[in-house]
């Protein structure tokens, strides 16, 4: 690049501000491409009202309604959370929010948007997660996602990413596809993960009906360093907003037998939607996200896992970015695990989310 620019080595001391300048304009032109690169067509989803699909769970004076019903926001203060579940259970679909976090110190705070039916099958829980984990000032929000089914919290399935974007500043999508067939994590309408049912999961591939839920609580004892950076609640109250609610599935009974047939034609027509199909271009945009932000991926992680769990499949550009913490090869330090504890309502039990 030096002979490119025709730069002599007397004014290479003068030049060093702009190589700087051209690097930092390289990273923002690569930073904006791959935003460029993944944005599409939103998807054709209906969005309801928060009464005409959901109800307060805990915390309900720290839920605040927008004046049309369209919007809610979560607060946590040094009193409380505050959380919100949908008024059914479904069996598959696609479940979405535009969600704005909190900013400023965030140290943690958990924001959580997920589904569950572990308030009705204590032992045998499913559960598909985002979660969201506050940090320090001037450190960016992390996103989690994880994946239990039948009661496998022993077997969790995490994998952590940054973001290509502030989410505290504006609303971003933030959806799960849920399927008989596979399991999709979206970010605005970019795929960031894909659970395929395989026979090797067997009977880890959630099942049962479940609900969904967006919590916001605290997690001091883990979310931010291992524990070591707590909520501070001189920045409360911490507030979570959440606008264009989707929820487009066949709602069901749990108690009763939940047929095929019941819900054939609902899953058909989930299946059949735009946000059910992984497009190349889809496909491209999901392994430049995972190659670039995953800083963590349970697959990866042999200390945890000395054989990889069965539905793995290792992609070799992913796997060469990792330690075998499964954290990735350059910077931080690898922490013992620990269970965490206390979080409520039910939720997953995921290890210890030490940040790297």
């Amino acid at each position: 690049m030096m002979d490119h620019l025709r730069l002599s080595s007397s004014s290479s001391s003068s030049s060093l501000p702009f190589i700087f300048l051209l690097s930092f304009f390289l990273i923002l032109i690569s930073s904006s491409s791959f935003s460029s690169s993944v944005s599409a067509a939103s998807f054709n989803v209906t969005t309801l009202s928060f009464d005409e699909g959901y109800s307060p769970l805990f915390g309900d004076g720290n839920l605040i309604r927008s004046s049309d019903g369209k919007s809610v926001r979560l607060l946590l203060d040094r009193f409380t959370g505050s959380g919100f579940i949908s008024s059914d259970l479904y069996q598959h679909g696609f479940f979405s929010a535009k969600i704005k976090l909190p900013s400023d110190y965030t140290a943690g705070v958990v924001v959580a948007f997920y589904m569950s039916n572990g308030d009705i099958f204590e032992k045998t829980h499913d559960e598909l997660d985002f979660e969201f984990l506050g940090n320090i000032r001037g450190k960016k929000w992390r996103v989690q996602t994880n994946v239990y089914g039948n009661g496998s919290v022993s077997r969790g399935r995490e994998e952590r990413y940054n973001l290509w974007f502030d989410p505290s500043r504006e609303f971003h999508r933030y959806s799960i596809l849920w399927t008989n067939k596979n399991i999709i994590f979206y970010i605005d309408d970019v795929p960031i993960r894909e659970v395929v049912r395989s026979e090797e999961m067997g009977g880890d591939f959630p099942s049962k009906p479940m609900s969904l839920y967006a919590t916001i609580w605290d997690a001091s004892n883990w979310a931010t360093s291992g524990g070591k950076y707590k909520v501070n609640y001189k920045y409360a109250p911490f507030v979570s907003e959440y606008s264009d609610l989707v929820l487009q599935g066949c709602a069901v009974d749990p108690i009763q037998q939940v047929s095929a047939a019941g819900c054939s034609e609902k899953d058909a027509e989930v299946e059949s939607a735009d946000y059910a199909v992984i497009t190349p271009r889809r496909r491209t945009a999901m392994k430049n996200f995972r190659s670039r932000y995953m800083y963590y991926s349970y697959c990866y992680d042999s200390l945890r896992y000395s054989v990889p769990p069965p539905e793995c499949v290792s992609v070799p550009e992913e796997k060469h970015r990792f330690k075998e913490t499964g954290r990735l090869k350059f910077g931080g330090h690898p922490r013992r695990s620990r269970r965490r504890h206390g979080r409520i309502p039910v939720g997953s039990s995921s290890e210890d989310q030490s940040d790297i």
